[in-house]
């Protein structure tokens, strides 16, 4: 084994972070993200989200110099790279791997009325069994937007990427995606059984635009001698891993098989579970796609559940309802009010249109007030348990694709911190919660360890992974869980037949 080391990055829209782990020890030898402060989205007009791509590079330039300095460390003491990045953006590069255009990225929502159509003119079912979503508002949608409204630009485009892809074409010289990637971009056909030549013809997409597929556990490439002398890197050190950040989430935690869940819950909150089986919501309220470890020859998929009122309610009742205490403070004031909030009910949805409510906005709003009764505790614990109820909401269509919900993986971290947040999922949802020590770019650099073979398996490269607490669903406790999420759910239910 050449190198010591694994390198990762997680490329985010606010910061991009690189992780070193040891190899033998299986341990973060430094970490460091880039910029401290968050990166700027830039919004032209409203809806609208990009960012430069090289703003990307710079900052996993900066991000890499630092812990090279921590560790100590050469670049022949890197043994292979794996990357992370933000879902959904479109990077747009010329022959010469000149980027055209910022990227535009998964916020940006000026190509909803391109999917739609795409779904209504292509027809629902051959989009649902062919795609297993909506075009919706993902990269092939947001290239028809380019196409048609910066038609001369569109002319020079090579080929297009994902911001992973980008990084790693920075880093190789290759222009490459995956099949993983391609199915978030809604170019991949899992019928088929590969990129999805209806879709590309019915937006006027050559196939060429597509770079390379290469396998997302595998040597996809090498570092350029070019980037080595840029970086500091040795010319030939394997790129092994590349994906998504939500199935890189699951990745870093573990969850590879049918029936095994990742979750994470910060500003929005995630529900991502393993299917063994090709499925799809008939209603697009949750989104399927390749997971890390799909091939051709076996079906691993990953089902995401994204609700974009998750921690961000709990931020804004902590800056605006307890703003003289911690959040550990406001955790121990929810914790001292009966469950279910002795009749307040908090509906979670104020952070625009959500996909599991058939992308209606329906706000935020609180329920069963007693001006003579309830105070601050009340709607402290109230907001955690309308996030959970959201969850648990989101996690029944899950079930209805044949989802099992027995376990969920998160990380230590955001709304995971809180005490009550933990046992309130574990009651409502009757699955057992798993906490553990990781975050992204460890993930990245373990999955490069088993791309590259430097571990046989997942189960070798995460056997180090740090189980920090068990969550246990308790038998006394779930028949009042369970009644409080079913008088949320009916009010929810009501709001949304009006």
């Amino acid at each position: 084994m050449n190198g010591k080391y694994l390198l990762g990055f997680d490329v985010g829209s606010s910061s991009v972070k690189a992780s070193l782990v040891d190899i033998e020890r299986g341990d973060i030898a430094a970490s460091a993200f880039y910029p401290e402060k968050e990166a700027p989205i830039v919004a032209v007009r409203t809806g609208w989200a990009e960012q430069d791509p090289q703003m990307w590079w710079d900052n996993a330039k900066l991000a890499l110099r630092k812990i090279m300095q921590q560790a100590g460390a050469k670049g022949e003491d890197i043994a292979a790279i794996g990357i992370s990045y933000q879902m959904h953006g479109l990077v747009c590069v010329d022959k010469n791997q000149k980027v055209l255009r910022p990227s535009i990225i998964w916020c940006d929502s000026r190509a909803v009325a391109y999917g739609e159509r795409a779904f209504n003119e292509l027809g629902k079912e051959r989009c649902l069994t062919h795609l297993l979503n909506s075009p919706g508002n993902f990269t092939a949608a947001k290239l028809a937007w380019v196409k048609e409204n910066e038609p001369e630009l569109f002319r020079q485009i090579d080929k297009v990427m994902l911001p992973g892809d980008y990084i790693a074409m920075k880093l190789t010289g290759e222009a490459q995606t995956t099949i993983s990637g391609l199915s978030e971009g809604m170019m991949w056909d899992f019928k088929a059984k590969k990129p999805a030549k209806f879709l590309l013809d019915y937006f006027g997409f050559e196939d060429s635009l597509l770079a390379e597929v290469v396998p997302t556990f595998g040597i996809q490439s090498v570092v350029s001698e070019e980037a080595a002398q840029e970086l500091g890197l040795k010319a030939g050190t394997p790129i092994g891993y590349r994906a998504g950040d939500q199935p890189n989430n699951a990745v870093s935690l573990n969850v590879f098989n049918p029936g095994e869940i990742a979750s994470t819950a910060g500003t929005s909150g995630v529900v991502y579970g393993v299917l063994g089986d090709v499925n799809y919501d008939p209603e697009s309220r949750v989104n399927t796609f390749a997971h890390a470890n799909y091939t051709t020859a076996t079906d691993r998929l990953g089902v995401l559940l994204c609700i974009n009122g998750t921690g961000i309610l709990n931020a804004w009742m902590h800056r605006n309802v307890t703003s003289d205490l911690s959040y550990s403070e406001m955790n121990d004031l929810a914790a001292s009010v009966p469950v279910g909030s002795e009749g307040v009910k908090i509906i979670p949805f104020g952070n625009g249109a959500e996909r599991v409510l058939g992308n209606r906005e329906v706000g935020c709003s609180v329920h069963g007030m007693n001006f003579n009764k309830h105070g601050r505790a009340h709607l402290a614990r109230a907001a955690q348990e309308g996030i959970v109820f959201s969850f648990c909401y989101g996690m029944e269509i899950m079930q209805q694709m044949g989802m099992k919900l027995n376990k969920i993986h998160a990380g230590r971290a955001n709304m995971f911190l809180s005490p009550l947040f933990r046992e309130t999922l574990a009651n409502v949802s009757g699955a057992t919660i798993e906490l553990y020590e990781t975050d992204g770019s460890v993930g990245a650099a373990k999955g490069a360890g088993i791309g590259a073979s430097i571990y046989k398996d997942h189960d070798e490269a995460f056997s180090t992974l740090k189980r920090l607490a068990i969550i246990a669903p308790e038998e006394s406790k779930h028949e009042e869980y369970i009644e409080a999420y079913r008088e949320w759910k009916d009010i929810l239910e009501k709001s949304l037949s009006r």
